[in-house]
């Protein structure tokens, strides 16, 4: 591995660069499906619910496997280069589209290849940055992502006000390419593909069963990971429906204005996301883990009941900037605890793949419940329902939780030596 100055600061600025452009490719379409869904093809909510449940429940399948796959290859570049198209290739196809299981399927692919972008960009940048930086280069990646959201959303709001709905899908095409040029401009040699599953750090020289990986039994047996998974199931149970429901309601008021109010929501979240990643990758390591875990959790209750005060436009583009605190927290520290949780079991991405899976159980789910939810009791009832959950996620996590800002690679080297694995958290 290259340990040269100057290719490891390219290798960073490229990270910078393929974060900024990805933030619009590795989702899809997004929210902006429920809205196209709505306006273009005239399905009611209780469709478009299942439809992206489908579509989620069709990357959950792959979400484990995808966390092993990143673990194993050192052809990291070349998968993300290979989910982007298929990405971006299942999205534009959607104008061509127009039943229930043409739509469902074409978004299960999408779903399947998106869910390779999370643990496959956390690895590399632990094996470019180490554990020691990690929380710093995660904090920086999510300050990228959210500026990237917040420029194509706003390209996005802007072209579908002028051209329609349908605008959004060429800015999807555009940041395609430019993330694909961003992600083969990292040098490969910069990239510590054992540090990149949870191994050894740079420079330490490892004993024989430290540069082993744990077994996978490690996923099932760490207890507090069982407990940071059922946290983050119901953080996204809570969190996924939530900005689709804001969509379909501004929808309602104007056809022609709902794909760019949704544009103004995802602007306006994605700048406050910005300051919230570059403030865990600051002081995370200080403050600790486990409270600006709480902060992300708590914001919900709050947001959902806000929502309901009332059907005013500025209103709802305005409480959505509470996505912005929630989600920027979350988005920088989840793949800070994990790494925490499996330092040196060599089954990082592993357990993201795991952990994603519950989340995108919860996100799947989350769109189905809301969906019927607003079918029988309406948006005010949804949205209360959502943020309940969500606040029984942040009793679990106060009560249960561990901080595991002991156990990250901010710490001292003799600490970090102290801790061969996290098995012995399990027992905790």
């Amino acid at each position: 591995m290259s340990r040269d100055p100057k290719s490891r600061r390219r290798a960073n600025l490229a990270l910078d660069a393929a974060n900024f452009f990805l933030a619009d490719v590795r989702d899809g379409l997004g929210p902006y499906l429920a809205v196209y869904l709505l306006t273009e093809q005239k399905w009611d909510e209780a469709r478009i619910g299942i439809a992206m449940s489908i579509a989620g429940f069709a990357g959950i399948v792959a979400q484990t496997p995808a966390g092993a796959l990143v673990d194993a290859t050192r052809a990291k570049r070349l998968v993300m280069v290979c989910a982007a198209l298929i990405v971006t290739c299942a999205s534009l196809s959607l104008p061509l589209c127009t039943g229930f299981w043409p739509v469902a399927l074409s978004q299960s692919i999408a779903h399947t290849a998106g869910v390779i972008f999370p643990p496959t960009i956390a690895a590399v940048s632990l094996g470019v940055a180490g554990h020691r930086a990690f929380t710093a280069r995660v904090g920086r990646n999510e300050s990228f992502n959210h500026a990237g959201n917040a420029a194509a959303a706003a390209i996005a709001g802007g072209a579908a006000y002028f051209f329609g709905p349908q605008a959004v899908f060429y800015v999807l095409g555009i940041m395609t390419i430019a993330s694909l040029i961003s992600v083969l401009a990292i040098p490969e040699d910069t990239i510590d593909h054992d540090v990149a599953r949870g191994l050894h750090d740079h420079g330490r020289s490892a004993d024989s069963a430290r540069a082993q990986p744990s077994g996978l039994g490690i996923v099932l047996t760490c207890r507090p990971l069982l407990i940071f998974a059922a946290c983050v199931t119901l953080f996204h149970l809570s969190n996924a429906a939530m900005l689709p429901l804001v969509g379909q309601k501004l929808a309602q008021h104007d056809k022609n204005l709902g794909t760019s109010m949704m544009a103004a929501c995802i602007v306006a979240a994605q700048i406050v996301m910005v300051p919230m990643a570059m403030l865990v990758g600051a002081r995370a390591d200080r403050w600790g883990h486990k409270r600006f875990f709480l902060a992300a959790l708590l914001i919900l209750p709050v947001r959902g009941a806000l929502y309901t005060l009332s059907d005013n436009q500025a209103w709802l583009v305005g409480v959505q900037l509470l996505d912005g605190v929630g989600a920027g927290i979350f988005g920088a520290i989840f793949p800070v605890i994990v790494a925490d949780l499996m330092r040196n079991t060599g089954r990082f991405n592993v357990a993201q793949g795991a952990i994603i899976t519950a989340q995108s159980m919860g996100a799947a789910l989350s769109t189905t419940l809301a969906g019927l939810v607003v079918v029988k009791a309406g948006y005010s009832a949804a949205f209360l329902a959502l943020g309940a959950i969500a606040a029984v996620g942040f009793a679990v996590c106060w009560l249960a939780l561990p901080e595991t800002r002991a156990h990250s690679g901010s710490k001292t080297d003799r600490m970090t030596k102290t801790i061969p694995s996290t098995a012995g958290i399990a027992a905790e």
